[in-house]
């Protein structure tokens, strides 16, 4: 009994026990809320970043070429002047918006976020909010953009639409590199929403 009783920490060495393990817990939160504070400034700044060069790929993006037309079959076929370009195609043009638009946001929300070091819970939940709409938004004009390229790429004999992409090579190839990026600008906004889900789960625990 005497071993035992002598191996039997004190209510003090406890207390100084429980404070330390509360103070490494401390020090961990801080660690973490750290960690995914940077990590939500990179993704912005990427988001930022890869919407800027869709928008800009796809807004710019323009080819004139010349296609033989066949007018009587007795005469050689003439040569006309054709272009394609953005305001051509609907899906296109919300594309290029819904791009700006994200860009636009990822720079606000970029200048929020870093002037938002105290956590104020509502600025923080109207920038999940506005990050879920990006996303929403994102990828909507991504799978748009990518419909009309596909039927571009391989045309539709159900309705008689002959592929385009054989001729304008250079725009089709350059809107496939928009499309992509911007695919990756939406995922960047989907991880700060996922990464804004499991802070707000840590607290509740």
């Amino acid at each position: 009994m005497e071993m035992e009783a002598a191996y039997m920490p004190s209510n003090g060495e406890r207390g100084m026990e429980d404070g330390f393990n509360g103070g490494e817990k401390q020090v961990v939160a801080v660690a973490n809320k750290r960690a995914m504070s940077f990590s939500d400034l990179v993704l912005r700044f990427l988001a930022l970043a890869l919407t800027l060069a869709a928008a800009v790929l796809l807004g710019v993006n323009k080819q004139s070429t010349v296609v033989p037309v066949l007018m009587v079959p007795t005469l050689p076929p003439l040569g006309v002047d054709v272009t394609a370009k953005l305001h051509y195609l609907s899906a296109f043009v919300y594309f290029v918006a819904a791009n700006a638009i994200a860009c636009a946001y990822a720079a606000i929300s970029l200048l929020l976020t870093m002037a938002n070091r105290a956590g104020k819970k509502g600025l923080g939940m109207i920038i999940t909010i506005f990050d879920l709409v990006m996303v929403a938004l994102l990828f909507s004009s991504v799978g748009a953009a990518f419909a009309v390229g596909l039927v571009g790429f391989q045309g539709n004999s159900h309705v008689q639409w002959k592929k385009v992409c054989n001729v304008f090579d250079k725009f089709c190839d350059q809107a496939a590199v928009a499309v992509g990026i911007s695919f990756v600008g939406s995922m960047s906004f989907f991880l700060m929403v996922l990464l804004a889900t499991l802070n707000l789960h840590k607290k509740h625990q």
